[in-house]
C-alpha cells in the first residue's frame, strides 16, 4: 500500500493570489522577491520545478534555474479560505477551505474588548496586562519585558490575523502559568470568534538578551469539518505529524505528534518517521522557521539562507523514499520579508510532488488548496474527501 508525506513550508508563498488586492497584499511575492534581495541557491527546490510554479502564479519570471528531474510534478495552488492565517491555510491543504469569518481586532489601543481583558484577569488571577495592542512579537517583548519582569503583568497582542498573543517569562512567571493563562484566554475568545490563542514564552532579563523560546503553544479551534488527517484516522491508518500541526488542529486526527525545535531538528524528525511510517500512513510537517524567524521578521537574507539549508536536506528524504510513496511540499500563506509590516501576505503556494515512478509534469493551476488534500486521499485509496479536486 501506498505512503504519503506532506511537508509545509510555512510561508513560503509564491504571488499572484488572484484576491490579494483584497488584503492590501497585490504584488507580494515571498519567494520571487527573496530571490531578488539575496542570491538564492536552491537546486533541489528547483529540480522539483519551484521556478515553474512561481512563474506560473505570479506571471513574473524569478531568478532561479529551470531543471526539472523525473519523477516530479509541479504547479501552483489558490487560496479560497477567507483569511490568509496558519489554521486557514492548513485545514484548506487538508480539504476543509474556511467559508467563514474569524473575528479580529481593531487597530486601536486596547485592541482587546474590556469584558475579555477583565475577564482574563479575574479569572487568570493576573495583576493585569501589558500591550494590548497590534504589534510584532519580538518588538513588544523587548519594549515591555523588563515591565512584565517588575509587575508580572503578561503581555498581551494581536496581528492582522485571527489571534490572541501573550507573551511571559518561562521562569519568573512561569510556563504552566502562562499555558492556564492561554487556556483561560481560549475559552474567553470562543464567543468572539477568534482562531488561535498563542502562549509565548520568552528568557532574558533585558531587551540585550530577550528571547523567545521553543516552547510555544497554540490553542486554536478545531476544523469545522472532518479534515483528512481525521479521514485517515477514522480509516485506521498511522498519522504522523510533525512540529505545531498538532496544535494547528487541535489535536483531532493528528495521530503520533512529535515537536521539534528548528527546521533542522523537524527535518531529523521527518526522516526518523519516514524509517517506521506504516503502509496506508502519512507523515505531515510544518518548517516554521521560514515564517517566524524571517517572514515576520522581515528578513530577506536569513530566509534565503533558511531556504537553502532546507534545501540542502532534501535529497536525504527523497532518498528513502519507497515506490508507492508520494512526496508533497507546498505552503499555508506567504510572509513576504520585503513588505510592509510584520503580517502574512495573500499568495498562491507552490504545489511540489515527487515520487518513484511519478509520471513528470505540470499539474497546473489548482483552484483550492483542498487539491492536495484530495490527491493525497486518492492515493492513499481512502474515500474521497467533501472538498477539491485530485490530479
Amino acid at each position: 500500500m501506498a505512503r504519503a508525506f506532506l511537508l509545509i513550508l510555512d510561508s513560503v508563498g509564491i504571488g499572484g493570489a488572484p484576491d490579494a488586492h483584497s488584503f492590501g497584499d497585490d504584488g507580494a511575492n515571498t519567494l520571487a522577491h527573496i530571490a531578488e534581495h539575496a542570491l538564492l541557491r536552491i537546486p533541489n527546490l528547483s529540480a522539483l520545478g519551484i521556478a515553474e510554479a512561481c512563474e506560473a502564479a505570479s506571471g513574473r519570471p524569478i531568478a532561479l534555474p529551470r531543471r526539472t528531474v523525473a519523477n516530479a510534478q509541479w504547479g501552483f495552488a489558490v487560496e479560497v479560505s477567507r483569511g490568509k492565517d496558519t489554521p486557514s491555510g492548513h485545514w484548506e491543504i487538508a480539504g476543509v477551505p474556511v467559508r467563514f469569518d474569524w473575528g479580529y481586532f481593531p487597530e486601536t489601543i486596547p485592541c482587546f474588548p474590556e469584558s475579555f481583558t477583565n475577564a482574563l484577569i479575574e479569572r487568570a488571577g493576573l495583576p493585569g496586562l501589558l500591550g494590548n495592542k497590534h504589534a510584532s512579537g519580538t518588538e513588544i517583548i523587548s519594549e515591555l519585558g523588563e515591565i512584565h519582569l517588575t509587575t508580572g503583568k503578561p503581555i498581551i497582542y494581536t496581528s492582522a490575523d485571527s489571534v490572541i498573543q501573550i507573551a511571559a517569562h518561562e521562569t519568573v512567571f512561569g510556563l504552566e502559568r502562562l499555558y492556564r493563562t492561554c487556556l483561560i484566554a481560549r475559552e474567553l475568545a470562543d464567543s468572539l470568534n477568534i482562531g488561535r490563542v498563542i502562549a509565548r514564552p520568552f528568557v532574558g532579563r533585558s531587551p540585550k538578551d530577550f528571547v523567545r523560546t521553543a516552547n510555544r503553544r497554540d490553542y486554536a479551534v478545531p476544523p469545522p469539518e472532518a479534515t483528512l488527517l481525521d479521514r485517515l484516522t477514522d480509516e485506521g491508518r498511522q498519522v504522523v505529524s510533525i512540529g505545531k500541526i498538532g496544535d494547528i488542529f487541535a489535536h483531532r486526527g493528528t495521530g503520533t505528534e512529535i515537536k521539534a525545535a528548528g527546521n533542522d531538528a523537524l527535518f531529523e524528525k521527518t526522516l526518523a518517521a519516514a524509517d517506521s511510517l506504516s503502509s496506508g500512513g502519512l507523515v505531515i510537517a510544518n518548517f516554521i522557521d521560514f515564517d517566524t524567524l524571517y517572514g515576520h521578521r522581515r528578513d530577506p537574507e536569513g530566509y534565503a539562507r533558511a531556504l537553502e539549508a532546507f534545501d540542502r536536506r532534501l535529497p536525504s528524504l527523497l532518498a528513502v523514499l519507497k515506490p508507492g510513496d508520494l512526496l508533497v511540499l507546498t505552503a499555508d500563506h506567504g510572509c513576504d520579508p520585503t513588505w510592509r509590516g510584520t503580517d502574512h501576505t495573500r499568495e498562491c503556494v507552490p504545489v511540489l510532488v515527487y515520487g518513484p515512478g511519478l509520471r513528470t509534469g505540470s499539474i497546473g493551476r489548482r483552484s483550492s488548496y483542498s487539491d492536495i488534500g484530495q490527491t493525497i486521499a486518492k492515493h492513499l485509496a481512502i474515500p474521497p474527501l467533501a472538498h477539491g479536486t485530485s490530479w
